[in-house]
């Protein structure tokens, strides 16, 4: 059998920080410059990024102000919460017939009025009625 020799070596003392140049001068200047410039290009694009979204929520042809639908009801009514054709409207306690008319077409509710007689049969509406909306 070998026997190994093992030598134990005493560990060096820590190097000492000292002190160096930092750049300066032209150096120094020119990367402020540089991230003075990326900085604002970062800035122009998010404020580029912002816009884009923008008109592109605002041109969207369902989100528009001021567009309408095939049946011709503006969008911010139609998008609203007006009961769809086919739909249960209940008429509620002191409503009258006009009330729901105006409540069912708020563009027109003279035309509406006049579905609603014409589906009714009549002018006069109860409380807890329930109307299939035309």
């Amino acid at each position: 059998m070998v026997a190994q020799v093992v030598t134990v070596e005493p560990v060096a003392a820590p190097h000492h920080l000292r002190l160096v140049d930092a750049p300066s001068g032209s150096t120094l200047a020119a990367r402020r410059a540089q991230r003075a410039r990326r900085r604002s290009r970062r800035q122009v694009g998010g404020a580029l990024a912002v816009v884009l979204v923008a008109g592109a929520v605002l041109g969207s042809r369902s989100l528009a102000w001021g567009g309408a639908t095939a049946a011709g009801l503006p969008t911010d009514l139609a998008t609203g919460s007006q009961p769809a054709a086919g739909s249960v409207y209940v008429v509620a306690p002191g409503q009258s017939l006009g009330d729901v008319a105006a409540a069912l077409n708020p563009v027109d509710p003279a035309a509406a009025r006049r579905a609603l007689e014409a589906e009714l049969g009549s002018s006069v509406v109860l409380a807890g009625e329930h109307i299939v909306v035309p």
